[in-house]
């Protein structure tokens, strides 16, 4: 029997139950959603009633598993300010994970890499709203972003490039 990890063993069990149930597609497809979002920590997302590209950022994190709670605020500065944002590094909306914040459009594949390797950080941003990325997909039209991990202190380095 092969090394299994225990993130992998747990990640099996839903797909062998559903094997032996017999279920649909559809119904296989969210009962593997479900038990992605079981395993993901909650991602608490605060935004501004108003913003549309916050809601489309949210949804491509909910698409890619992560259990996401909204909390909407007239002002999200305070809460980058209070999770250790640069303000150099502000965007539209601010999210918390883990213990981490989650600045701007980052994209899902980069938030569950930080999860899974959790470095010595305090955070991921992509600042501005750069078009492509999560959330601000504009047709055709993509610019080159990067997302940013940073610390308290200001510093930080480049985490992935777009």
């Amino acid at each position: 029997m092969p090394n299994l990890s225990r993130r992998t063993f747990v990640a099996s069990v839903p797909l062998v139950f559903i094997a032996c149930t017999g279920e649909s597609d559809e119904t296989q497809a969210a009962a593997l959603l479900e038990a992605d979002q079981a395993q993901a920590p909650e991602l608490v997302v605060y935004k501004t009633p108003t913003c549309g590209c916050c809601n489309a950022w949210v949804d491509h994190m909910r698409a890619a598993g992560f259990a996401v709670r909204t909390i909407e605020v007239a002002d999200t500065g305070p809460i980058a300010t209070e999770s250790g944002v640069p303000p150099a590094l502000r965007s539209c909306h601010t999210g918390l994970v883990a213990g981490y914040a989650i600045e701007g459009h980052v994209p899902a594949g980069d938030v569950r890499r930080l999860l899974d390797e959790q470095p010595d950080v305090a955070g991921l941003a992509v600042p501005g709203m750069p078009a492509g990325s999560p959330g601000m997909e504009m047709g055709d039209r993509t610019d080159p972003y990067r997302v940013i991990a940073f610390n308290r202190d200001g510093s930080g380095g480049i985490f992935a490039s777009y």
